[in-house]
């Protein structure tokens, strides 16, 4: 006969174990102290097994009786309740141990591996480990489309569009990372791809023009200020290189004799070693804060500490400082400058984009118009160097 609530409620332990029977394999096993558990014994392949359904009253009478008809459906289908429990219980802690956030720092660990540059790294982690969070502890294989929407959403809605787009990317990046690792099957960011609103595009201040231009070389020329933050606004003018490269330019980088500016793979943004030809004028504006550094390895180091490079907000401080805006000019504008006027003066693009660090993808493509371009980059820089000077001394 069936159980009801009232026998069940009424069961009392006894010195040994009992049980109050159901039908159909389920059944209340009463402990000595008191607990009462729900049990299902079925047999399967010639074997009797128990299955554990729940504790009562937690699990009560009705659910303990469909867990049994799930079990039975399972039985009539030829699979093992015991052994379909084991291989989702598995699959829980799988997918347990498969979050979001063990994902992201495999994929933060392999990127340092590959020497990705510190800045990039650290940009990385902020976006995984602290706009990503709220994903941090969820199972990857269970993120859903709108719960990433949301997030990016909200850093959307505070101004920032371009971190959102670039955490979008990033999440995506750890989705396809567990695809390949089977621990995801898809990545829910491609569901949103054109959800998020466009950055407001902000260029960096330049000046483009040839007689404004030999006015900021001027006004440099007599800026009175630490010689270091002076020679390197001169230098960074004079190559055109970006402005990290140049304040953390080592010592160790420059030949001289040859006239070369070595910076290591390490130290670029493309992570790819960078020769820079160096015209008469940039080796004499290296040469004349060179003493400032005889004992440590910093050409261009910061006014407080010798071990450490100028920051670039000194650079941008001192044309503040000049009367220069930031809408006029940033020490990164010194790029855009050169590629500008030299495209203007009918120089050639690739030579200019080789000058510049712009490498091509193509290793093979990118060693032959290394070689190739060398002799036009070295007469380049050796005459962008001498229009500086036109420019500041017009005739």
């Amino acid at each position: 006969m069936p159980l009801s609530h009232f026998q069940i409620s009424k069961a009392v332990p006894k010195e040994k174990p009992y049980k109050l029977t159901d039908g159909f394999g389920l059944h209340l096993l009463i402990q000595p102290g008191g607990s009462k558990l729900w049990r299902f014994r079925y047999r399967f392949a010639g074997k009797e097994n128990m299955l554990a359904l729940g504790s009562y009253p937690h699990t009560s009478l009705g659910d303990a009786r469909l867990r049994r008809d799930q079990a039975r459906k399972l039985l009539e289908s030829g699979i093992d309740p015991s052994t379909q429990r084991k291989e989702e219980k598995a699959a829980d802690e799988l997918s347990n141990r498969n979050t979001f956030g063990i994902v992201a720092a495999e994929i933060l660990a392999n990127k340092e591996a590959e020497d990705a540059a510190s800045t990039t790294m650290s940009k990385n982690r902020w976006l995984l480990e602290n706009l990503a969070a709220p994903l941090a502890d969820r199972p990857i294989a269970e993120i859903t489309s709108q719960e990433i929407l949301i997030l990016l959403k909200r850093i959307e809605a505070s101004g920032r569009r371009e971190t959102a787009r670039r955490l979008r990317g990033l999440i995506g990046s750890v989705f396809r990372y567990a695809i390949v690792t089977l621990r995801a099957k898809s990545d829910p960011t491609l569901a949103i791809h054109g959800a998020l609103l466009a950055p407001k595009v902000k260029h960096r201040a330049a000046i483009l023009d040839e007689n404004e231009l030999g006015g900021f070389m001027r006004a440099i020329n007599a800026y009175d200020g630490w010689p270091t933050v002076r020679a390197a606004l001169k230098f960074t003018a004079l190559t055109f290189a970006r402005p990290g490269e140049v304040r953390g330019a080592l010592r160790k980088e420059f030949d001289f004799e040859n006239a070369v500016w070595r910076i290591s793979a390490e130290r670029t943004k493309m992570r790819r070693p960078h020769e820079v030809p160096l015209s008469r004028q940039a080796i004499a504006t290296v040469k004349e804060i060179w003493s400032l550094s005889d004992h440590n390895e910093l050409v261009f180091a910061s006014i407080r500490s010798p071990q450490k490079p100028l920051s670039e907000n000194a650079m941008n401080s001192a044309l503040r400082r000049m009367g220069f805006t930031g809408e006029e000019m940033t020490a990164h504008g010194f790029r855009a400058s050169a590629s500008t006027i030299l495209n203007q003066r009918g120089y050639s693009p690739d030579v200019i984009e080789a000058a510049l660090g712009h490498q091509d993808q193509d290793e093979i493509r990118r060693s032959y118009n290394r070689a190739k371009y060398w002799p036009q980059r070295v007469s380049l820089m050796t005459d962008w160097a001498d229009m500086l000077d036109s420019m500041v001394t017009p005739m």
